[in-house]
């Protein structure tokens, strides 16, 4: 008699388990993209940054996570797209490609799609594995935002890491926390651990 535990079932993400039509893709993806655009309402001012913490980044990672690679870059592609076009969606009611901190909304298109495509392989399944994938997710929205706010504002690089980085660095700690233990709790209770 065994007590190792089963393997970790792959190849599905949370949303999956849901019958598949495509009106659940469509109302995944519309869903996943009105969720990002009312977790960017959540926006606490960073003095000396133009970047608000939003619950934007967060959100955008558990629609990459939930949805899987396809559905989640659909679903932030429709959030950018749809803001770029004049939808107030983005932080603090904002919309346009203008602002400094659109280059973070692009890095959660590339964000989404690795940790959805590295939740089909199970990385949302077990909570050391979901704080990596999540930490990954953020590493990826940075690498891309902050570049993006030096170039939009001006600012040396290590002005744009102080300003655009550095701040942050404690609630992102914050949302991998709340991710990891989330995310496995779902599998548990959809009973796909």
């Amino acid at each position: 008699m065994s007590t190792a535990a089963a393997p970790v079932r792959t190849g599905q993400v949370l949303a999956d388990l849901l019958p598949a039509s495509r009106v659940r893709d469509v109302a995944l993806v519309l869903g996943g993209a009105a969720l990002t655009g009312i977790a960017a309402q959540i926006a606490v001012p960073v003095p000396g940054s133009p970047v608000p913490v939003t619950g934007q980044t967060f959100a955008a990672l558990l629609v990459g996570t939930s949805l899987g690679a396809g559905r989640g870059l659909i679903a932030l592609a429709l959030y950018a797209v749809a803001g770029v076009a004049g939808v107030p969606w983005f932080a603090e009611g904002g919309s346009g490609a203008g602002a400094p901190s659109f280059g973070y909304v692009l890095g959660m298109l590339l964000a989404a799609t690795v940790v959805g495509a590295l939740a089909r392989r199970g990385a949302d399944r077990g909570v050391w594995r979901t704080a990596a994938t999540m930490v990954l997710g953020e590493a990826i929205i940075y690498a891309v935002g902050v570049p993006y706010l030096a170039l939009s504002t001006g600012m040396s690089a290590s002005a744009a890491i102080a300003a655009g980085l550095t701040p942050f660095l404690i609630g992102d700690a914050l949302k991998a926390a709340l991710a990891m233990s989330a995310l496995p709790a779902a599998w548990k209770l959809a009973g796909k651990r």
